[in-house]
């Protein structure tokens, strides 16, 4: 899950692996596989870093202390 912030403040997590498309027309909307979609604050290159942050922290090995 990655948290993002609707126009209206309101900030929400969503799960990244239904995104389908991060479009930027110029606010940037978010399009899930369902269909739905959503405008958020962050750019389109922030959502795509969150997501790659996300991806990372999944298949990092766990700390070996």
């Amino acid at each position: 899950m990655i948290e993002v912030t609707k126009f209206s403040g309101e900030k929400i997590d969503i799960n990244s692996d239904l995104i389908e498309t991060v479009e930027e027309t110029p606010d940037t909307v978010l399009t899930f596989s369902s269909g739905k979609k959503i405008i958020v604050k962050e750019s389109r290159q922030e959502v795509r870093n969150l997501v790659i942050l996300y991806k990372q922290a999944c298949f990092m090995p766990p700390n070996s202390e």
